[in-house]
């Protein structure tokens, strides 16, 4: 009976636990570093693992966003007064405060998030973790800290290149579409565009991105 009693309670403790023990493995990432250059060396391989490697479905992923922002705002301006070249404006400012930032994150999610975990995993089940315990090689500078690096650097770089081919593929599907050509959609969006917006998208691409790395 009080095994019954007691069940939902474990749950609750066990998530308690578990982001307790989230919290003692950020701790251990900001700790100072022993080794720079060993860091410095697996940064960059993780840089061009997660970042370099990641441009390629990032460009077709907001290029295609693009295209459809531009179409469904011109679908929804059929029946209004408002200018056609407002269409560069609304999909500029979708794009660059949410849809890019949103929807490459969620994509290097599944990328980069499954690919740490498996990683990781590997080596705690072959034991390689506790050889660079045996080695006094602290794993969470070895490991964890090079990867967290890498995605607060090469996140906003992403973000900004999906900025960059989201908004290239808008003007695309605007011109060949909607019938808004290049220099309407630019106007309307330098119009409304705040380089402050630009920042906001880069914000949220540092935050995601660490919780993208350190959850993995």
């Amino acid at each position: 009976m009080l095994r019954f009693i007691y069940y939902p309670f474990n749950k609750i403790f066990k998530i308690f636990e578990g982001i307790g023990a989230y919290i003692i493995l950020l701790s251990k990432i900001f700790k100072p570093i022993d080794s720079k250059e060993l860091f410095i060396s697996n940064s960059l391989n993780q840089m061009i693992l997660l970042g370099s490697k990641s441009i390629p479905i990032v460009i077709l992923t907001s290029f295609f966003t693009g295209m459809v922002a531009s179409v469904q705002a011109a679908y929804q301006m059929e029946s209004s007064l408002v200018p056609d070249w407002y269409i560069g404006s609304l999909v500029g400012e979708t794009l660059i405060l949410e849809l890019a930032p949103v929807i490459t994150c969620l994509v290097l999610a599944g990328r980069i998030g499954a690919t740490i975990t498996a990683e990781i995993g590997a080596m705690k089940v072959t034991e390689q973790i506790d050889a660079l315990e045996t080695l006094s090689i602290d794993p969470a500078e070895y490991l964890i800290s090079p990867r967290i690096c890498a995605a607060l650097v090469m996140f906003p770089v992403l973000i900004v290149i999906a900025d960059v081919f989201g908004l290239l593929g808008g003007i695309f599907a605007s011109a060949n579409s909607v019938g808004v050509d290049s220099y309407q959609f630019v106007k309307g969006f330098k119009t409304w565009f705040k380089p402050w917006d630009a920042w906001y998208g880069m914000i949220k691409g540092l935050s995601i991105g660490r919780a993208i790395t350190s959850i993995g």
